[in-house]
C-alpha cells in the first residue's frame, strides 16, 4: 500500500502549539494525523466530542464566583444554615 501527501491549511499559532504538543509526547504531526485517521476509520466516528457549547461550570465568570466563595469560606469559616 502506497502513501500520499495530504496538505491542510491551519492557523500558524495552532500549528506551532500542535508541533510543541506532538514533540512533548514523542511524535510528529504526521504521526498524530495518521493515528487520528486510523481511529476514525476503525471506530467509524470522530473519537472525541465536537461541540459549540462549552460547559458553563468552567466559564471564567463561574470560576471567579467559585474562587470568591472559597476565599470567603476560608476567611470566615462559613455559616451553617438550617434547611
Amino acid at each position: 500500500m502506497g502513501t500520499v501527501t495530504f496538505s491542510i491549511r491551519m492557523d500558524e499559532d495552532i500549528k506551532n502549539e500542535l508541533d510543541a504538543f506532538c514533540k512533548a509526547v514523542g511524535m510528529n504531526v504526521s504521526t498524530l494525523f495518521n493515528v487520528c485517521a486510523h481511529a476514525i476509520v476503525n471506530e467509524q466516528r470522530i473519537p472525541f466530542e465536537i461541540t459549540t457549547a462549552s460547559d458553563p461550570f468552567y466559564s471564567e465568570t463561574n470560576q471567579r464566583h467559585l474562587r470568591a466563595a472559597i476565599e470567603r469560606l476560608e476567611t470566615t469559616g462559613g455559616t451553617v444554615h438550617e434547611q
